[in-house]
């Protein structure tokens, strides 16, 4: 029977008690490769499953948006309280939903969508995506196969005419895979990140290079970041703004960072100030993917023989 509950699509990410660390390794150069490891143990059950819990856990209550979706995650024992962080987290979440309809919106012909999630993200079912819309979601294996059953079992679908592909966060190659798969660095594209579980400041820096490696120039990165990874580059908060601008700037991204009281005032909504160690965030790509560099390389020496042979 398909849920019909209100509910906020999960993706807080799990403490660094819970999660062995999720390494990333890459480059700008395509020559290089990006890779990831998952320390995690070999055998693991639905219960003991840092992963899979931290994505089960962070399902909340809100009215904000209709989840038809979510509720097929949650335990019918599990509590839905309305405190600060479920309100905040709520906001970010329509936020982020909002900003990718509206860019995807003013895309011509084919749409790339990629979404760095827990696994457990229902905007693929739920959001109004247009036709020739094609969506990666990077997340946990273990979490999205677990997270796709149960959306199978309630009659979760795809909208028409759109695309819909995982890449494992353990994959060796994400970059090779997303091209793989059908990712044009030639084509717009927009990314939005929720939920991925991130357990350093250098897997953080990684994804980075990742995207600014895959989307062109013009292409916005924006979603949600544990604040504690400014906390671990500058050691204290009063320069978290200048350290966030200072690490997209070195990737190539011009950022701001959003307010959540800002958000919320927006959507009729009033957020407390409370405790919740989350950073807001847009960012711009200023510069070109490999693959726009890869086809002025190639144009530009075309034109040299070209000279040449007259």
């Amino acid at each position: 029977m398909q849920c019909a509950l209100k509910f906020a699509c999960s993706a807080a990410p799990p403490s660094s008690a819970s999660i062995a660390p999720l390494l990333f390794s890459n480059t700008h150069s395509k020559k290089k490769k990006l890779r990831n490891g998952c320390s995690i143990r070999a055998e693991l059950s639905d219960d003991n499953d840092p992963l899979l819990q931290a994505a089960i856990n962070s399902a909340s209550l809100h009215p904000l948006f209709i989840d038809p979706y979510a509720g097929c995650f949650v335990s019918t024992h599990t509590q839905m309280d309305m405190e600060t962080k479920a309100k905040q987290y709520c906001i970010a979440t329509k936020f982020i939903d909002d900003k990718l309809l509206s860019t995807v919106n003013h895309m011509d012909g084919l749409k790339q969508v990629v979404l760095l999630s827990d696994g457990m993200d229902t905007r693929p079912y739920r959001l109004n995506w247009p036709s020739s819309t094609i969506m990666f979601d990077i997340s946990p294996l273990r979490v999205f196969q677990k997270a796709a059953e149960k959306l199978d079992g309630v009659g979760a679908k795809i909208p028409q005419r759109c695309l819909f592909l995982h890449v494992p966060l353990e994959t060796p190659n994400i970059q090779e895979t997303l091209v793989t798969k059908g990712f044009n660095g030639t084509r717009p594209s927009v990314w939005a990140i929720q939920g991925l579980p991130l357990m350093t400041l250098v897997s953080f820096e990684e994804i980075l290079l990742t995207v600014s490696g895959m989307a062109m120039k013009g292409c916005l990165f924006f979603g949600e970041l544990p604040a504690w990874l400014a906390e671990t580059g500058i050691g204290n908060k009063s320069s978290m703004k200048k350290w966030i601008n200072n690490i997209f700037m070195s990737y190539g991204f011009k950022v701001d960072m959003i307010s959540y009281n800002e958000v919320a005032k927006r959507l009729g909504k009033v957020v407390k100030p409370g405790d919740y160690e989350k950073i807001l965030f847009v960012a711009e790509q200023l510069r070109c993917s490999d693959d726009q560099m890869e086809t002025w390389r190639k144009e530009l020496q075309r034109v040299d023989e070209d000279g040449d042979e007259e």
